[in-house]
């Protein structure tokens, strides 16, 4: 098993994107500058601002203040969080000798945290732009502006600015009163002067931005105003670009679509975007994650990334990729040994976890699947089921990669199929693929581009017994195996059951008579099983009355059925009239 968290080791050949964040901080020339670090969830963001803290804090004059957004997400105060904690870490990281100077900066910082309560005011009371609060002030006095107010308008707004006077009288003293642009003027010189003083830099990460609610991740964005292009300063946000774009026209009144655009534009000097993970990465980063879970000296695992990476550095290149032969010289193991296996069975689920649409290479995703492929792999340990881990591998992607009809679609194939064996798979993976369409069960056909890559896939399914799989899968796939234990009479003979009318119905006496004892209770449970698929208990049914036709002739079907209805926790009457038919008449 994987821990689901970011990495501090670079598997992906991210290093050359944090190399190159670093090498542009580490230039004096190119500060202040604000970098964003753009992906989609679960591709790495996080990992690689570790790489750049990593490399930056090798050199104590950069004083790096990691900000996890996501935090502070359920707190009022989350607006003034990043305000703080970069006073508070300045404050920390200075001097007993300039100390007080600190103090007086995290003491203004304070002030303005109080200002950014009153700043939705701003526009009619003090002239600044807003940074959040008194929201229903500010909608009073958009209707008086539109000229719908009321009276209950004009007082909110007199009382807003009331309240926010009030916040703020008594917070600085007389002789040191300013105006809130004044006393944000003087915040930015103070803090700049601090940072002369101390003779560092100072570099924030901001992360998990596009985790919170819109209202505050605008709120940490505009927060970090008040630090940006200031001498010394860094700042690195990582964040999925599309939903900050969300966020912004969320936050704001009907943005039209360029504001919404030039909003973060405005915000980040240098965007840099995390490569798409290709067919070569997949396989190097499941390769690691294979030798790293393994009992291998942690010195031939670092050898093995470096080689990879430097290979992924020449993929461009016709030079050869990589194989599970060189992954096994360069790991000292033998070409027969269990950890070879896994490696193989990871190399044949490379190309598909690259291109599969519901993946696409994903990092997290791949972890995630993997984890749940160890799980079942230790459940069939337990279990003692003889069944390879690709083949688990392989239904895990299915299941990732269809809909809920097509997964249920499959598992009732496999309950229905003798010996666990679905002739459909054997016939679809020896179709010619252009003819592949026209051979797919309906639910099957919106997949067809997936699963010709699934198909073709190793190993092959149609010979080989899912029963296993699906059991192992129970907690996404129905399990139908009773089904499959039935001779074809008494399948014949369930079908009607199911459809009975009346309790009376000479056929389907006939049909359980055809049944006979030894398969009696088999041919219940899957009555039974039907019942689950019809949440409907408000009228009598075709199923249960079947179901009472099988209980009279047979003692074994008689006691299933009885201990069915007695943990219904409450029975319907017309149940409970139905099942008075006295003891089952035995087997005759």
């Amino acid at each position: 098993m994987w821990a689901d968290s970011e990495n501090s080791v670079d598997y992906l050949n991210y290093s050359e994107v944090s190399e190159m964040i670093c090498e542009m901080i580490s230039d004096d020339t190119m500060l202040p500058i604000s970098i964003g670090v753009y992906g989609s969830w679960g591709m790495g963001k996080s990992t690689v601002l570790q790489l750049v803290e990593k490399e930056l804090s090798a050199d104590d004059k950069n004083l790096i203040i990691p900000f996890d957004a996501w935090l502070y997400q359920d707190f009022d105060e989350a607006k003034a969080a990043l305000m703080a904690v970069i006073a508070t870490s300045l404050y920390r990281a200075t001097p007993e000798t300039f100390k007080e100077k600190a103090k007086s900066f995290l003491e203004r910082t304070n002030k303005l945290k109080l200002l950014g309560l009153a700043a939705d005011m701003g526009a009619f009371a003090f002239g600044i732009p807003t940074m959040g609060g008194f929201s229903r002030a500010a909608g009073a006095a958009t209707n008086i502006a539109e000229g719908k107010s009321t009276e209950a308008d004009v007082q909110a707004v007199k009382d807003g600015i009331s309240q926010g006077r009030e916040l703020l009288s008594g917070l600085v003293r007389e002789k040191q009163e300013r105006s809130p642009p004044e006393e944000i003027a003087a915040f930015r010189c103070e803090f700049s002067d601090l940072l002369d003083t101390i003779d560092r830099k100072i570099v924030v990460f901001v992360d998990n931005l596009d985790r919170c609610l819109p209202s505050k991740a605008i709120s940490t964005l505009e927060a970090m105003r008040l630090f940006l292009f200031l001498p010394r300063t860094a700042f690195v946000v990582a964040a999925d670009e599309e939903m900050i774009r969300h966020a912004v026209a969320k936050y704001f009144s009907d943005p039209g679509e360029r504001h919404v655009s030039e909003y973060l534009d405005k915000l980040i000097q240098v965007p840099v975007r995390l490569p798409q993970v290709g067919l070569h990465e997949v396989r190097a980063y499941l390769f690691m994650l294979t030798a790293t879970r393994a009992e291998i000296d942690p010195s031939k695992v670092e050898a093995l990334r470096v080689h990879l990476i430097e290979s992924l550095r020449r993929s461009w290149s016709d030079e050869p990729p990589f194989d599970v032969d060189q992954v096994v010289e360069k790991l000292g193991l033998s070409r027969d040994s269990e950890i070879r296996r896994s490696l193989d069975t990871m190399d044949r689920l490379a190309s598909i976890l690259a291109f599969s649409q519901r993946v696409s290479g994903n990092p997290r995703i791949i972890k995630r699947m993997l984890n749940v492929i160890r799980m079942r792999s230790s459940v069939a340990r337990r279990r003692k089921m003889e069944i390879d881990e690709a083949i688990i591998a392989k239904l895990l992607l299915f299941e990732r990669c269809t809909s809920e009809e097509a997964i249920r679609g499959l598992s009732t194939r496999v309950g229905a199929a003798p010996n666990g064996k679905v002739s459909i798979l054997s016939e679809l993976e020896a179709a010619d693929r252009s003819e592949l369409k026209k051979l797919l069960p309906d639910e099957w056909v919106n997949f067809s581009e997936f699963l010709a890559e699934w198909l073709s896939m190793d190993p092959s399914l149609g010979d080989t017994d899912l029963r296993p799989a699906v059991y192992l899968a129970r907690e996404t796939l129905p399990v139908q195996f009773v089904r499959s234990r039935l001779s074809s009479t008494a399948k014949e003979a369930v079908d009607i059951l199911l459809k009975t009318s009346t309790v009376h119905s000479a056929i389907s006496a006939s049909a359980a008579e055809r049944i006979g004892a030894d398969e009696a209770g088999l041919a219940m449970e899957e009555i039974i099983s039907a019942f689950s698929r019809n949440p409907d208990w408000s009228r009598a049914r075709s199923d249960f009355r079947g179901a009472v036709v099988l209980a009279r002739r047979w003692n074994d079907a008689h006691a299933k059925l009885v201990r069915y209805v007695e943990g219904m926790s409450e029975a319907p009457r017309w149940a409970k009239r139905l099942m008075r038919i006295g003891s089952s008449e035995g087997e005759r």
